[in-house]
């Protein structure tokens, strides 16, 4: 397993990240994060000033000193380009390098869109679309199709200099949209595409969207943002003083005049291309360095995210009792063979894959009542290639291997996301996770295959061992109660 760095120097701070990695493989480890007025300075002045200078260097020197007590082996350091704008950068990143050893590569538009690119297709199960980037100087509109960029056209304002086009946020917005070459942007692709918005701007408003709309459930990655939703937020923070603005939870004293700005770049870029719903994604730059330079299995990844998300699960969090994989595979197994009886459309696989995968990853928390807590630790894992609802189905579908764990109270929580066959279908696919549990007793994978037979109101289930599955069947048979209250049919494992 191999340790990496990524150090990464912006308009408003001095990132970095270190990671483990194998194969393709990754989880963050460490990050660390030190505020700087770098944007502001150099929009203001065209420099670095000496004092800038000395803090980028100690915090840099700290930084050096963590990744080697870490025995980390490679380093990859990276800045927006924002920083090429100051008339004095050479000389500095020729300092940085000569006191730290750190060599920091300043980034064009083109190789800032690659890197977005490769994080944007890792977070969200997005294989044909359009991701739009709203950044200090420049905003990028991107077509991609699989693994290939197809088109991309650079905006060149963002957060820090649209202002000197114009203070009225509705002129700006309706600026921005006819500075949109729709015939750049999609060519002749007559198919409409699937829009995400990724950076600070997008997460800060899917924050406050989530806020106006009483969102229930506090998840950025891949949360769905309407066009109406989106002028709704546009107006609530256009008709705000920035005193008011600043006193919204998350956002600083300098941030306020620029997220006012960076929504109505938003507005007109969504106006323009006629969006009428927008996936907000977590990628970032980190990550697209990490992607492009070290998982070189990114193809792979890219064809089931999901399947690349839960292998990132199984890597850094099991050890050799671990017997998640098996639970998957059973689980399907009787999604199939149960079919007749379930009657769940195909829908419901995906959760179910998650569920089943991370069946008893709630024992981090509890060890004895792991099926209740697994609900959070699913919805809030990370998990990429999965929407919200199907998160949200995955952890009702773990709380419910212990029936008694469901609570309707939880559930109308959500009821505006969930419907009312997902409230049958968690309680069945429970009983199917706790089965193929149950199915591995001994944590041996015995168990490779299973035939149901109805017989009247039996279940006759069938098990093909490759060795001894005495306990298996023993324990399966534990699952007989829960099963005759969830499907009306009594169970027997042979």
């Amino acid at each position: 397993m191999e340790k990496v760095a990524v150090i990464e120097l912006n308009e408003k701070a001095l990132k970095l990240s270190i990671y483990k990695v194998s194969g393709a493989r990754h989880r963050l480890a460490i990050s660390q994060s030190q505020p700087l007025n770098t944007g502001v300075e150099i929009y203001r002045d065209e420099l670095l000033s000496p004092q800038t200078k000395t803090r980028i260097l100690e915090i840099l020197k700290v930084y050096r000193r963590m990744i080697e007590s870490f025995g980390v082996e490679r380093i990859f350091a990276v800045s927006s380009n924002i920083i090429a704008r100051a008339r004095n950068y050479r000389g500095f990143i020729d300092e940085i390098y000569n006191n730290t050893g750190i060599n920091f590569v300043i980034l064009s538009d083109d190789e800032y869109i690659k890197y977005l690119f490769n994080s944007v297709v890792n977070s969200i199960d997005n294989a044909k679309g359009v991701y739009i980037y709203v950044g200090a100087f420049s905003s990028y509109i991107v077509r991609y199709n699989r693994r290939a960029i197809l088109n991309s056209f650079v905006l060149p304002f963002g957060t820090f200099n649209i202002k000197e086009l114009g203070e009225n946020l509705d002129d700006l917005s309706r600026l921005v949209q006819k500075k949109i070459n729709l015939n750049e942007v999609f060519g002749e692709e007559e198919e409409v595409s699937k829009f995400v918005g990724v950076g600070n701007i997008f997460l800060a408003m899917g924050q406050i969207a989530r806020k106006i709309e009483r969102y229930p459930l506090n998840v950025e990655n891949n949360y769905l943002i309407s066009a109406q939703t989106i002028d709704k937020t546009f107006k609530f923070i256009g008709d705000l003083e920035l005193d008011k603005i600043r006193k919204i939870k998350g956002v600083d004293y300098e941030d306020a005049d620029k997220l006012a700005f960076g929504f109505a770049i938003i507005k007109g870029i969504v106006d323009a291309l006629s969006v009428q719903e927008l996936a907000i994604s977590t990628a970032d730059l980190k990550d697209g360095v990490l992607g492009v330079n070290v998982t070189s299995l990114a193809q792979e990844r890219f064809n089931d995210l999901l399947s690349n998300s839960l292998d990132n699960y199984q890597e850094f969090s099991k050890d050799e009792f671990s017997i998640n994989q098996n639970v998957h595979d059973l689980a399907l197994i009787l999604f199939k063979q149960l079919k007749v009886i379930h009657k769940l459309p195909r829908f419901y696989v995906k959760p179910l894959r998650i569920a089943s995968f991370m069946y008893d990853s709630g024992k981090v928390i509890n060890e004895s009542n792991y099926s209740r807590y697994g609900f959070d630790m699913i919805v809030y894992s990370s998990i990429k290639g999965a929407t919200h609802r199907e998160l949200l189905i995955a952890g009702f579908i773990c709380m419910c291997q212990n029936l008694d764990d469901f609570s309707l109270n939880e559930w109308i929580k959500y009821k505006d996301i969930l419907t009312d066959e997902d409230l049958d279908a968690v309680r069945k696919l429970g009983v199917i996770v706790k089965l193929a549990v149950n199915l591995n007793a001994s944590r041996n994978g015995v168990i490779k295959d299973i035939a149901c037979d109805i017989l009247g109101d039996s279940m006759i289930m069938k098990t093909v061992a490759s060795g001894d599955a005495s306990f298996e069947i023993l324990e399966g048979m534990n699952v007989a109660q829960d099963y005759k209250k969830v499907y009306k049919k009594s169970l027997q494992v042979i």
